[in-house]
C-alpha cells in the first residue's frame, strides 16, 4: 500500500481517536477539569493517544515492530495520568467544605486513565477499517467506536441500587436522628435550631445482600456528602463542625441515614442529586458471589 494511504488511514484514526476524546471530556457540576487550561492538557494528551492508536497498524504493516514498542512507553505515560489527577484532587480536596474523599478521588483519576485507552482503542480501529475497507467503512467503525467509548463512560448511579425517601430530622435530648437512625450528638440549642430550620433528611434503602456491602463503604458516603453540597449548596462554613453533613448507617438493616444542610431546600432535587452520584468501582461489594455462598469451595 502507498504512503499516500497510510497517511489518510492515520488521518482518520487520529481524527476518530481525539473527537472521541472531546466528547467523552467533560466539566460537570464538580467543575473538573477545569476550563480552559485542564481540557487542553486532557485533550492534547487525547491527540497523543490517538497518534499511537493510528501508527500502530501501518508500523506493523511495515514490518516496523520497533514502533510499536512506543505502545508500552504510552501506557507508561497515562499511567502518569492516572497520579497527576490522584495528586490535583488530593491537594484541592484540602480545601473543600465537605471533601470528596480519597475513593471518589481515585475513581476520577481511573477514570482519565481509562478513557485514554479507549481514545487508543478508537483510533487504532478506526485506522485499521480505513486500510482494510476504505474511508466509509472507517467513519461508521470511528461512528461505533466512539459510542461505545460514551457507554463505557457512563456507569451505574445511586438510583439503581437504593430506594431514595424524604425522612423527617429530630432531636431526642441532644441527639439528632433521621427517622431511627443516630447521626451525632448536638448540645447547643442554638445549633439544633438552625439545624431544624436547614436540615434535611433522608433514607436509602438497599435493594439487595451486594449494595448494603457497597453504600456502608465510607468512601461511597462521602462522595455522596460531596456532590450533595457542590450541587445545592450548604448552610456551613470553616470552623462550624456542628453543622457538617453526615451519613449513618441502621445496624440492624443496612439503610442508610443522610442528613444535609443544603441551601437550595428542595426535596425533589436533592433526591435527584443524590440518585445521580456515581457508585464507586472501589466501593462496590459482591459478598454473594463468593463461592462457599454458593455451596462451592472456600
Amino acid at each position: 500500500m502507498g504512503i499516500e494511504s497510510y497517511l489518510n488511514a492515520i488521518l482518520f484514526g487520529v481524527v476518530a481517536g481525539t473527537l472521541a476524546r472531546l466528547i467523552t471530556l467533560r466539566s460537570d457540576y464538580r467543575q473538573y477539569p477545569t476550563y480552559l487550561h485542564g481540557r487542553i492538557i486532557h485533550l492534547s494528551l487525547g491527540f497523543i493517544a490517538a497518534s499511537l492508536g493510528a501508527l500502530a497498524i501501518p508500523a506493523l504493516l511495515e514490518l516496523e515492530f520497533t514502533a510499536v514498542t512506543f505502545l508500552t512507553l504510552a501506557a507508561t505515560q497515562f499511567r502518569d495520568v492516572r497520579n497527576m489527577e490522584r495528586n490535583t484532587l488530593t491537594e484541592l480536596d484540602q480545601f473543600e467544605l465537605v471533601s470528596r474523599g480519597s475513593t471518589y478521588i481515585e475513581g476520577i483519576a481511573i477514570s482519565f486513565e481509562g478513557r485514554n485507552y479507549l481514545v487508543m482503542f478508537t483510533a487504532f480501529l478506526t485506522s485499521l477499517a480505513y486500510i482494510a475497507w476504505g474511508w466509509f467503512p472507517s467513519t461508521v467503525v470511528g461512528m461505533l467506536s466512539i459510542i461505545a467509548a460514551l457507554s463505557f463512560m457512563s456507569g451505574s448511579t445511586l438510583r439503581d441500587i437504593v430506594e431514595i425517601e424524604e425522612s423527617a430530622i429530630s432531636f431526642d435530648g441532644a441527639g439528632l436522628y433521621v427517622d431511627n437512625i443516630y447521626i451525632m450528638n448536638i448540645g447547643l440549642e442554638e445549633r439544633q435550631e438552625e439545624i431544624l430550620k436547614y436540615g434535611m433528611g433522608f433514607i436509602l434503602k438497599p435493594k439487595n445482600m451486594n449494595v448494603i456491602a457497597t453504600i456502608s463503604n465510607l468512601g461511597q458516603r462521602q462522595a455522596i456528602l460531596h456532590d450533595v453540597s457542590v450541587t445545592l449548596g450548604i448552610y456551613k462554613d470553616s470552623g462550624t463542625p456542628a453543622l457538617t453533613p453526615l451519613i449513618k448507617r441502621d445496624l440492624d438493616d443496612g439503610r442508610l441515614g443522610v442528613f444535609i444542610l443544603p441551601l437550595v431546600h428542595d426535596a425533589e432535587l436533592a433526591k435527584k442529586v443524590i440518585g445521580s452520584v456515581p457508585v464507586l468501582e472501589n466501593a462496590i461489594k459482591m459478598p454473594s458471589e463468593a463461592t462457599f455462598l454458593k455451596g462451592g469451595k472456600k
